[in-house]
């Protein structure tokens, strides 16, 4: 069982897309046991297992609520990236676990994230979807329910420790630790690997700045979509036309980037001519 903590995301529709092998929105309910666990307050928010027949854009929109509703609340880093993303994926030869053992599994590991803490009653909304064989995903909204910003605890460590435990609980093939490689000497970066460097750090997909900027446009874009009136829905349309442009500028920086840690050829001129050897020279 390997544990993997995604890059934080502005809106929750990706992620869960992600989740489910498949874009959203999605028509129709999801199939039966697809939301194997969610936070323990739903209950109080929802009438008796009305939860069961959300679809896939209900269930995006439960876990967006509180960036619509609290619409100031940022991180200490100052940014508004409040959806959290956890996968887990179980080992290829690995028995089907049933769907009360996912469900175990996934608040244990929301407990080892800290994003459910037991008896709080102001805590992050959250839910666990298996819809892929041997896979879990966690998905959370960092903004409480009293309006403030989760601090995210969550180490890689702690989750892999609980990974260890829930597989030795459910009997699940361990993952096998490999010895570290020797740290190798490397050459220090030439001026134009340092030029590459920075960007690459500007079109990076996960924290570089045109890809924030990007995502609170399409975050803006998708908004703007759900207003009433054809104005709404034209603004949409030029805010994924942005969104487009800045994603082409990315792939261009990239390609700039790629260009400048190219290795540079030597030039090609007249051959030079053959070396002359004493095998080579014969006496008359």
């Amino acid at each position: 069982m390997i544990p993997r903590i995604k890059p934080r995301t502005h809106g929750p529709y990706d992620p869960l897309g992600e989740a489910l092998g498949r874009s959203v929105p999605i028509g129709g309910g999801l199939p039966e046991d697809t939301v194997v666990a969610y936070w323990p307050g739903l209950g109080s928010y929802t009438l008796d297992d009305e939860q069961a027949m959300w679809t896939a854009t209900q269930w995006a929109e439960h876990l967006e609520d509180p960036l619509l509703e609290e619409r100031f609340v940022t991180s200490s880093q100052g940014d508004r990236r409040a959806i959290f993303h956890l996968d887990v994926r179980l080992h290829p030869d690995d028995r089907e676990l049933t769907g009360t053992e996912w469900a175990e599994a996934a608040h244990r590991l929301a407990r080892a994230a800290g994003i459910e803490v037991p008896s709080e009653a102001n805590g992050c909304r959250w839910i666990a979807v298996q819809a892929q064989p041997g896979r879990l995903d966690l998905i959370a909204n960092l903004i409480r329910l009293d309006g403030s910003w989760h601090t995210q605890p969550a180490k890689l460590r702690c989750l892999s420790d609980e990974a260890r435990r829930i597989e030795q609980d459910l009997r699940l093939i361990p993952v096998r630790s490999t010895a570290q490689p020797q740290a190798i000497a490397r050459p220090a970066p030439t001026a134009s690997a340092q030029l590459a460097a920075i960007i690459s750090q500007l079109a990076d997909e996960r924290t570089g700045p045109l890809a924030t900027v990007r995502g609170l446009i399409e975050h803006t874009a998708h908004q703007a979509a759900r207003q009433p009136g054809a104005a709404g829905a034209d603004t949409a349309h030029r805010l994924e036309l942005i969104a487009h442009r800045l994603y082409g500028i990315q792939q261009d920086l990239d390609t700039a980037a790629t260009h400048l840690n190219a290795p540079i050829r030597p030039r090609t001129g007249f051959p030079a001519p053959p070396a002359i050897t004493a095998l080579s020279r014969r006496s008359p």
